[in-house]
């Protein structure tokens, strides 16, 4: 049965793109077919083909399903800054609805997991009336929410999870992201996190000099979201 899941994070910069493209490289390795959409990024770069978003490209390169740019990243704002004000900033008019529809045209694709990568973390504005985070409400998606090991990480993780779970969504999966070298009682802090938390910890990805989805999947399992 076909799996999709929406990937979340504690904070902007704890790395969701790199732990997205890790689960799609490790299930590409157990022979799955993947997809994965980004349908709104800010901070795209202008090039001959239009504007385009790093994080999106690494998707589009690691998934194993053949897509458009356009069909992976729709809402491309060229404003590195939060998306409801890039969006004001492009003129461009942006809702949950119009997002949702967009989704659903990828999770109707024959693959086994498609990952649907969210921006910033859960209570990101899309715009003056709405949060990103009624996206996977309407799509009815489980969550996988990236953790970034650093100072604070234990507060940012509980109420993301306490968010995620008023929204009426389950937390599918959480992974221990390091986005630093030296944070103090690491393994303490993710130990806290995991006593709080019931949903499995798919991973504790230690700080990489090089990041590469084939690397990081190293240190993901796929299984509980799979199975």
């Amino acid at each position: 049965m076909a799996k999709a899941f929406f990937v979340t994070g504690t904070d902007t910069e704890v790395g969701k793109t790199s732990i997205a493209a890790g689960l799609l490289a490790a299930a590409n390795r157990r022979g799955l077919k993947t997809a994965a959409i980004k349908p709104i990024a800010s901070g795209c770069e202008s090039t001959p083909e239009g504007l385009r978003n790093a994080d999106a490209l690494l998707l589009q390169r690691t998934m194993s399903l053949p897509l458009s740019y356009d069909e992976i990243n729709p809402i491309a704002l060229e404003p590195a800054i939060a998306p409801h004000l890039a969006a004001e900033q492009a003129g461009v008019r942006v809702n949950a609805m119009q997002l949702a529809g967009i989704c659903r045209g990828v999770l109707m694709q024959r693959v086994d997991l498609t990952l649907v990568e969210g921006a910033g973390g859960w209570r990101v504005p899309l715009n003056s009336r709405e949060l990103l985070s009624e996206l996977p409400k309407m799509l009815g998606l489980p969550i996988i929410m990236v953790v970034g090991m650093r100072l604070g990480c234990i507060n940012h993780a509980l109420l993301t999870a306490e968010a995620i779970a008023r929204d009426g969504l389950a937390l599918a999966g959480w992974v221990a992201n390091s986005v630093g070298e030296d944070m103090a009682c690491l393994e303490e802090n993710i130990a806290t996190i995991k006593s709080y938390l019931r949903a499995p910890c798919l991973g504790e990805v230690p700080f990489l000099a090089q990041l590469s989805p084939e690397a990081i999947a190293n240190y993901l399992h796929c299984e509980p979201l799979i199975s």
